[in-house]
């Protein structure tokens, strides 16, 4: 998988179309991850123990990967991820447009 957790990405696709967040959980089995912000969806849940207030409460779910897009932190727009050799050998991921390392 190319995103990993502290990315920045946009959501393309869905409702929540044209939000940022950052991720904050890579589900790599089930190919989604977890961005701040985005899918809210609200549960009704009992209290338990009292450790948890019960109620309804808004909470953040998976997205899948093909809905988000890594944008670039140089150029500032959604891209595509690239991976290139760097002379000491190593593997980084590139953004496709303007052709800078993703670190």
């Amino acid at each position: 998988m190319k995103l990993h957790a502290e990315d920045n990405v946009m959501v393309i696709k869905g409702r929540d179309r044209g939000k940022q967040g950052r991720i904050t959980r890579v589900f790599r089995k089930e190919d989604r991850v977890l961005v701040e912000g985005v899918n809210l969806v609200t549960r009704h849940t009992k209290s338990t123990g009292g450790v948890r207030q019960g109620g309804i409460i808004k909470k953040e779910m998976p997205v899948k990967v093909c809905n988000v897009m890594l944008v670039c932190p140089d150029c500032g727009k959604p891209t595509r991820i690239g991976y290139r050799s760097l002379a000491d050998g190593s593997k980084a991921r590139v953004c496709k447009k303007c052709e800078e390392v993703i670190e």
